[in-house]
Formats: C-alpha cells, structure tokens, sequence
C-alpha cells in the first residue's frame, strides 16, 4: 500500500506492518481525546517514524495515488482531530 505523509512524500509498506500500524494509529487516536499536546506529539511522531522505518520511499516521479493519507510532522492535535475517522487515520 502506498502512505502518503502530508508535506513530506510517499512511502511503499508492505500490508505485513498494518498491524504495527495500527498500534500506533491508536496511541494517536487515544492522545486526540486528550489536551496534553506533548503526548500528541509523541504518538504522532512515533506512527509517522513507524512508516518511515517500515516502509520504503515510494520514487519521487511516479505518479500514484494514496491509500493512507497522514497529517505531516507539527501537526496539531485539533487537525489530527479532524482528519480522524471511526478507525482513526489508518482504517483496519
């Protein structure tokens, strides 16, 4: 599937690290319902580093829709907040 993190590019993972994902996902889902900012930053940081490290750059010229789309690094809670669905920013 191909991650999309919004700013920064696109990244190949394989379906295999959805589960990893997910668990991220929800640590980012958990922080929404809260106001401790600093407890955002991590989990968004580390579901955008979950990507990173299990997924590889997509090619930069290649022309190819997302399937997941994330908020970019410095992201707030309030438009994290906003993009989450009923199964968070990562469906599944």
């Amino acid at each position: 599937m191909i991650v999309r993190i919004l700013g920064e590019g696109q990244y190949d993972v394989d379906d295999a690290a959805l589960d990893k994902l997910n668990e991220l996902d929800a640590a980012v889902e958990a922080a929404c319902q809260g106001t401790d900012e600093a407890v955002f930053d991590a989990a968004l940081a580390a579901l955008l580093d979950g990507v990173r490290s299990l997924g590889t750059a997509h090619p930069v010229d290649a022309i190819d829709s997302s399937d997941l789309i994330l908020p970019g690094p410095g992201s707030t809670l309030a438009e994290v907040s906003e993009m989450l669905g009923d199964e968070g920013l990562i469906p599944g």
